[in-house]
């Protein structure tokens, strides 16, 4: 069964208390076992935007949705051809100090884990090694037919392949790896098949409207549950499949703190919003903690 896309949320007006100190996100963190629960926040100073920041890309740009991309050929064109562009900028990007500072901070011993809603890969490229991709990776393809998966680069060479001269000027990036073209552009990009079955491929991440598999949610829900606290980083937890774990542990009676540009679906279950951008914040708090 499929979820219906949520593609905004509606601000309650209940929101957390607010700060412009990690002071106190330092103080729970310095006691150890907190889990990490990550947006599209932290990777936009690696290039990469967010969906519903100022400048988010929701504003202008529509994400592909599970119906759509299985439901004809013409949406599968669509998404591989702007996929195909936008996926080198996702694979040139660098993890930021964001990024490095989460790393830190498990390689110490404060984290039991990160969950990150971002497909992008940037939280391994820093030195974490305990992470859950939540909505999956774009690095990875996986076959709707036979389940085999496959490297992107593999495929990126094959679309290259099949569409020698396809490099139309681009100049926007979305966070779920594509850019925006013309239709009469993508018309004419050719998409290719399993190399094993010649099923259709399809990125290995949850899309819009699609169920996140059910084992990696009873993961992270350990994950909570084997937490004593809960950090979110640069999310507006507009998602059930990420807000749902920040629930779980406020009923729980555990910390939730949240740091984040704006306010977010989570601040009624928050201790605690720190309104900073992520690098500099986590930066400090990597300090604070030492």
């Amino acid at each position: 069964m499929r979820t219906r896309p949520t593609l905004g949320w509606r601000p309650t007006g209940v929101v957390a208390p607010t700060a412009t100190s990690m002071a106190e996100v330092a103080d729970i963190v310095a006691a150890g076992r907190v889990l990490v629960l990550s947006g599209a926040g932290i990777s936009t100073e690696s290039g990469i935007p967010d969906y519903r920041g100022e400048t988010g890309t929701l504003r202008r740009h529509t994400p592909m949705t599970y119906d759509e991309f299985v439901g004809a050929p013409d949406g599968r064109r669509r998404y591989w051809a702007r996929s195909h562009l936008g996926w080198r900028t996702i694979s040139a990007a660098q993890p930021n100090a964001g990024h490095r500072a989460v790393a830190v901070l498990a390689a110490r011993g404060y984290l039991t884990g990160v969950i990150t809603q971002n497909v992008d890969g940037l939280h391994q490229a820093a030195g974490t090694a305990d992470v859950v991709d939540l909505h999956g990776r774009l690095d990875r393809v996986i076959c709707l037919s036979c389940k085999e998966t496959s490297s992107r680069v593999e495929l990126d060479d094959r679309l290259r392949a099949a569409n020698p001269g396809f490099d139309p000027a681009t100049t926007r990036i979305n966070p779920d790896g594509d850019v925006d073209l013309p239709e009469a552009t993508v018309r004419g990009f050719q998409v290719v098949d399993c190399a094993g079955c010649g099923g259709v491929l399809k990125p290995d991440v949850v899309f819009f409207g699609e169920n996140v598999p059910p084992p990696r949610v009873r993961r992270c829900a350990e994950l909570v549950d084997a937490a004593e606290a809960v950090l979110v980083l640069g999310s507006s937890l507009a998602v059930m499949s990420g807000l749902r774990f920040v629930r779980r542990a406020a009923t729980d009676g555990k910390p939730v703190l949240i740091v984040n540009r704006g306010e977010t679906r989570g601040d009624p279950y928050a201790r605690l919003r720190v309104d900073l951008p992520l690098g500099a914040a986590l930066t400090e708090l990597v300090r604070l903690v030492a």
